[in-house]
């Protein structure tokens, strides 16, 4: 692949770009990274997920692009941005919905915002319609202090992942972009398999390059 792989973060984090950029780069041989110029380091509730939804969908992409990954979890400025786009522009939680729901295996949504739950909810019946889909399950705790404190963070989550399970979830995604190191960490200590968004999303792009 000649061409890098743009993956946009629609929150302000630098920090946050470059970890999603490393998992995104387990994939893809070649990506580059873009985070939105404003707006919050994390996307909480709707109205700042519209916001950033907005600046993706203004971005002005470089040529040379060779497809594109929305690294927020509700693919904000996906749909807009693919509409005049030349390339593929996958969005990590549609990407992740589809891994999820292959095979008609009943699938959850562990996350840790608790404000965008409709959002989450409208997203995986879109890109996975189905019967697979149970629900979202919160990590309890106050989204900013969680992220800053990877321990509690991976505590909260892997109780709720064990809350889905108990649901009957035979695999779990573990819904942010943010969340995608908390994803890698709780991989062995799960008691179901975990869909990482941003990998997800990684493979569906190298599987429409490499048609």
């Amino acid at each position: 692949m000649a061409r890098p792989v743009l993956l946009m973060n629609p929150n302000s984090s630098e920090a946050t770009t470059r970890a999603m950029v490393a998992i995104a780069a387990r994939v893809l041989p070649r990506v580059e990274g873009w985070t939105a110029p404003a707006g919050p380091p994390l996307l909480t509730d709707p109205a700042v997920l519209a916001q950033a939804g907005d600046l993706v969908a203004a971005a002005e992409v470089p040529e040379g692009i060779a497809a594109v990954i929305v690294s927020a979890f509700g693919d904000p400025g996906q749909a807009a941005l693919a509409a005049r786009l030349a390339v593929p522009v996958v969005g990590i939680g549609g990407a992740a919905a589809r891994a999820a729901a292959r095979g008609g295996r009943r699938f959850a949504v562990v996350t840790h915002t608790p404000a965008l739950v409709e959002s989450i909810d409208a997203l995986m019946r879109q890109a996975a319609p189905g019967e697979g889909w149970l629900g979202t399950f919160l990590a309890e705790g106050d989204p900013a202090g969680l992220g800053a404190d990877p321990p509690r963070l991976d505590a909260a989550l892997l109780a709720a992942i064990h809350h889905a399970t108990a649901a009957g979830a035979e695999v779990v995604i573990i819904g942010g972009g943010p969340l995608g190191e908390a994803a890698e960490r709780l991989r062995d200590l799960s008691p179901c398999p975990l869909v990482s968004p941003i990998y997800e999303a990684a493979q569906e792009v190298l599987a429409k390059l490499c048609r």
